[in-house]
Parts: C-alpha cells; sequence; structure tokens
C-alpha cells in the first residue's frame, strides 16, 4: 500500500462521496442482513405449525387453518422481497457514489500525469521511449482505477457485511459461528500467499506490456521505412517473440487465478457442511431451531463472495500497485528546466551567446565549445555548417529546451535562465528542422501558433509562406486532415506548413532551422521575398546548409563541431576562400546547371 498511499489526496478531494458510498453500502447491507433472520422466522413457523395443521386432519378447520398459514408465510416472503428491494435501491446509490468517485479521481490522475509530461524537458523524451510513456497514462492508469473503484466498493462491501453477519450470526449462537467460520483463517493465509506472487508477477507483466507498446509504436511511427526495406516478416517475428513472454508471463499470474478460486470454494464449501453437522447435533440437543440451521447456512453463503472476492481484490490491488509504482517514479522527476518567473511581456531582440559550451546530458556529445556573437535588435544571422556541427544545438538554447552548461546566454541584457519561460517561448517563431504536424485540419495546425487566429490570418500567412494555393487545391482546403505527423503532405508543404504556423505569432525573435530544405527554387524565392519585408523589424537566426542570396544578414558564421570557423559578411567569408566559399561555389553551379536544364 506504500506505492498507493499518493491516491490519498484524491480520496480526500472526494471525501464526500466516499464517505456517503460507505454508509449506502453499509445500509444495503444491513437490510441483506436481516433477511436470514425473516426466513429463520418463516421456516420455523412451518416446522412448528405442520403438526398442528395435521391434527385438523378431516376436520373443516384444516382448510381455514391452512389459509391462515399461507397467508403468514406470503407475509414473511413479502417481506423477504421488501428487504431485498431497499437493499437493491442503497446498492444502485453506492455504486453511483463510489464508482463516481473512481472515474472523477481517474480524470485526475491522467490530467496530473499529462501535465507532468508537459512540464519535462526534452532530455526526458530522449531517454523514455514514447510507448513506455503511453502504457503509463493508459494501462497503468486503467488498473490503478480498478483499484479506486471495484476494489474500494467490494473492499468495503466485504468489511461491511462481515461485520454485520459476524455479529448477528454471534448473537444467535457464538459456538455455531465459531465451528461455521473455522476455515476462513486458512483462507486468509492461502490469499496472503498467493497476493505476493500476484505482485510480483503483475510488475514483470507490466514491463513487458510497455515493450509491447514501445515496439509497436515504432513500427506504426516507421511504417514507411519497414514497407520500404521489405522488413514486414521480420518485424512480425520479433514482435511476436516479445508476445510469447509477455503471453507466458500472464499465464504464469492466470495458474495462480486458477487455483486460488477453487481452493476458496472449498473452504466456504467446508464452512456449509461444518454447519449443518454441528448446527444438527445442537438441533437435537434443543440448543437451536431447525431454521436457525437454514440461517447460519444462507449468512455462510452471505459470505462467500466477499470473502471470494478477496482473492480477487488482493490480485487487483497488487495489479494497482505495481502500476502505481511505475507512475510515481514518473511523478516524482522534477523538470530539468523550470520558469523562475512569471514576467511576460515583449522582447526587443538583443541576444548574446557568451562563451557559449554545451554537452548532451544523456549522450556525453560536446556540440559546443565557447560560442560567442551579439546579435543586435532587428538584426539577421545566418548559420551555416555541416551536419552535426551544433547549428541546431543553438536553437534548442535559445528556445531553452536545455541549458547550457558553461557560458551563458543573454536576451535583452537578462540571462535567458531568468526569463519568464513560457513567455520566452510564446515570443521566438521556432520553425524546427525536423517538422510536426498534428493529426487535425490544416488550419488548426496553422493556427496552433495562435489559437485565436481569424480565418483570415490563417489564410493570409499561408499565403506568406507560400502554402496557400497547394491548401486550396486539397480536397477539403484548409479543413483537409493532414494525417498523423501530416503524412498526407509532402515534404515540402509540411514545411511552409510549419513556417506560416511559426509567423501567425507575430514572435520577436525568428529561428529557422533549415525549413526551406525540402521546398523549389520559385517557392524558396516566394518565401525569402516575404522574409525581407515581415522579418526587418525583427530579430531573426537562419540555419541552413545553403546559401540564401535574396536574405541581407548582418552577421554570418561557420561552425564546425561546435566552434566559430569562419565569421563575417558574405564578402568577408568569400574572400577567406574557406568552407563558407566553396559552398558557394558549388550551390551556384548547381543553380546554373538548373538554369540551363
Amino acid at each position: 500500500m506504500e506505492h498507493l498511499s499518493y491516491l490519498n489526496k484524491f480520496f480526500y478531494k472526494y471525501r464526500w462521496k466516499l464517505i456517503l458510498g460507505t454508509v449506502f453500502v453499509s445500509i444495503s447491507n444491513y437490510f441483506r442482513v436481516l433477511q436470514p433472520g425473516v426466513i429463520r422466522e418463516g421456516f420455523d413457523l412451518v416446522v412448528e405449525q405442520i403438526a398442528m395443521y395435521r391434527l385438523f386432519n378431516g376436520f373443516g378447520l384444516q382448510q381455514e387453518y391452512f389459509s391462515v398459514l399461507g397467508n403468514t408465510l406470503l407475509y414473511y416472503g413479502l417481506l423477504v422481497m421488501a428487504l431485498a428491494v431497499l437493499m437493491g435501491i442503497f446498492m444502485y446509490f453506492m455504486r453511483q457514489t463510489l464508482i463516481v468517485m473512481s472515474r472523477l479521481i481517474e480524470n485526475d490522475l491522467r490530467e496530473e500525469i499529462f501535465g507532468q509530461y508537459e512540464r519535462l524537458s526534452l532530455a526526458f523524451y530522449k531517454r523514455n521511449n514514447t510507448g513506455d510513456l503511453m502504457s503509463r497514462i493508459t494501462e497503468d492508469v486503467s488498473k490503478v482505477r480498478n483499484y479506486l473503484g471495484p476494489v474500494m466498493l467490494y473492499g468495503v462491501n466485504l468489511i461491511s457485511t462481515v461485520v454485520l453477519t459476524v455479529y448477528v450470526m454471534i448473537k444467535v449462537n457464538p459456538e455455531l459461528t465459531l465451528y461455521s467460520l473455522a476455515p476462513l483463517p486458512f483462507l486468509s493465509l492461502s490469499i496472503y500467499y498467493v497476493s505476493n506472487l500476484i505482485h510480483q508477477r503483475s510488475e514483470v507483466i507490466q514491463q513487458h506490456l510497455a515493450k509491447l507498446n514501445v515496439t509497436a509504436q515504432e513500427v506504426y511511427s516507421g511504417i514507411r521505412v519497414v514497407k520500404s526495406y521489405v522488413q514486414e516478416e521480420p518485424m512480425i517475428r520479433y514482435f511476436s517473440s516479445q508476445s510469447e513472454v509477455y503471453k507466458a508471463q500472464s499465464l504464469r499470474l492466470t495458474r495462480v487465478d486458477a487455483y486460488f478460486y477453487p481452493l476458496m470454494l472449498l473452504m466456504i464449501g467446508a464452512s456449509t457442511i461444518i454447519t449443518v453437522y454441528v448446527g444438527g447435533m445442537q438441533v437435537m440437543d434443543g440448543a437451536i431451531t431447525p431454521g436457525n440451521i437454514a440461517e447460519f447456512v444462507i449468512y455462510v453463503n452471505m459470505l462467500t463472495w466477499p470473502v471470494t472476492s478477496v482473492g480477487w481484490i488482493a490480485s487487483l490491488t497488487q495489479q494497482a500497485a505495481a502500476s502505481q509504482k511505475r507512475i510515481n517514479e514518473f511523478l516524482r522527476i522534477e523538470p530539468e528546466i523550470v520558469s523562475p518567473v512569471q514576467a511576460p511581456g515583449p522582447l526587443q531582440g538583443d541576444i548574446v551567446f557568451d562563451q557559449v559550451s554545451f554537452t548532451y546530458p544523456d549522450t556525453g556529445v560536446q556540440a559546443l565549445h565557447n560560442l560567442s556573437f551579439h546579435l543586435k535588435p532587428g538584426q539577421k544571422m545566418a548559420i551555416i555548417g555541416r551536419t552535426g556541427s551544433g547549428k541546431t544545438t543553438i536553437a534548442d538554447l535559445l528556445a531553452r529546451m536545455y541549458d547550457v552548461s558553461s557560458g551563458s546566454i543573454r536576451i535583452d541584457g537578462k540571462d535567458l535562465r531568468e526569463h519568464d519561460l513560457d513567455n520566452l517561448r510564446a515570443r521566438i517563431g521556432y520553425v524546427p528542422q525536423d517538422v510536426f504536424l498534428f493529426s487535425d485540419t490544416v488550419a488548426n495546425n496553422i493556427a496552433f501558433g495562435k489559437p485565436n487566429a481569424t480565418p483570415e490570418e490563417i489564410s493570409a500567412f499561408a499565403g506568406y509562406a507560400a502554402v496557400y494555393d497547394d491548401i486550396v487545391s486539397l480536397p477539403d482546403g484548409f479543413g483537409t486532415l493532414v494525417g498523423e505527423r501530416g503524412v498526407t503532405l509532402s515534404g515540402g508543404q509540411k514545411q511552409r506548413v510549419s513556417i506560416a504556423r511559426a509567423l501567425i505569432k507575430e514572435p520577436d525573435i525568428v529561428i529557422l532551422d533549415d525549413c526551406l530544405s525540402a521546398v523549389d527554387t520559385n517557392t524558396e524565392r516566394q518565401i525569402l521575398g516575404y522574409f525581407n519585408d515581415a522579418l526587418s523589424h525583427k530579430t531573426a537566426i537562419v540555419i541552413t546548409h545553403r546559401i540564401y542570396s535574396l536574405l541581407a544578414f548582418d552577421h554570418i558564421i561557420v561552425l564546425d563541431q561546435g566552434a566559430v570557423v569562419e565569421s563575417g559578411s558574405h564578402e568577408t567569408l568569400l574572400a577567406l576562400k574557406g568552407y563558407y566559399a566553396d559552398l558557394y561555389e558549388r550551390q551556384v553551379v548547381e543553380e546554373s546547371e538548373e538554369t540551363a536544364g
């Protein structure tokens, strides 16, 4: 229960539903416990009056006596039915409180987990598989809900039923009660032993289920690669091998349950036999009536489901504990990137990198080494370099996806770590290299940058990103669903939708990370023409493998292995005849060939 104690705050939040549910369970079981007593009185009445009925054999009064006896038994029957109806009414109320409470807590727990997902930094997602994260918010939460709902409901019902039933049994005959309940301690020992097995095996099963989710999610996301390399069969075999392990572990757990329930029924059957035998001896001694035997048999059978459910409750509780342990481990993780203040406001765009070095915490790879530059408000800078030179790392550090390892980054004279994090990111328009679109309409993907954007604004910024014509040619125009990760759009279309999404924010600082790599030359010119106007008063950083002659840059730096190897204006870098000059010459030749072709 150590791991499940985390849920106590939710029980306190919905304490009135828990209290009312407990009250309704107790009232329902009170009416249920009254029924065997009524049946005992009716049974004894029949036994006592049957001899009297036979005395009137041959007399006219016999029929009248039979009528009175029948009406009396009908009264007892209606009384039992009335008690059953009252029991059912309060049982309905208890489900409307306890089960509803479990659903409310389930919702709160999912929201808390999702909120934690959003708070955690980029490094966390590089350390953890998406499938495992999905498993925690789906499978694990579902198992915890079984504890919050069915386990709480039947647990309270178990305690209430046992307390009321045993109290009435002792009140009727303590000795017979002792004999009737004698097998229950053995049942308790069985439950304790099996519960430990269930806990151990449930935890293993959850771990294997997370691995299955990871495998499935990776195949779904990379289905194009799987198909293009004709790896369907190998992936099926790999998934099947993991499924076999999961199946074997699940069967081990099922075998425990298979042995457990017959054992419990055996114990309950033994209680019934003992009750009839000992009760019969006491009837012969005149200590109790035959109706008491019937009453005790009903009481023992009333305890059958509550006592049998102990194993089921224990199983669900152990599974929930294993799942809640996984959830707790995740919820205890402190975000590495936190906001120190709440101070929304515009940014001027003065950016300073002062001897910035950065090493990725997960891999230990140093991406930047003593990088320094100063970009004044409204200036433009191009960052050029080979793959792996650290270009994208600069963008991630500016958006504070990571914190620097050493040195400092200042915006408007204030260290980046002292800025309001939400405001910082809201004021930066970042188009990442790895374009991501949500499985939603084109319009909603663009409006993600500005949720309250009007249709006119969405259309305008789609035009600025040179994707308007492509969108209106789609089957449903701006209402077209783009599919998961934008799969229905081409690479160039996804890039341009992503540009429109960033620009519609009207940010103070714009970061474009190789965002035109998949567009043709004409579209590139159209977008760059808009950039010259739209970014004229904004600080902009353009990360690229190409040289954009249509954009006027105040600074150009060339990175290699995380350090600046060339810097200056376009003319200065050409004069150096280094990497930049070679890249420019190759690009001129390629463009000449395209024009000639």
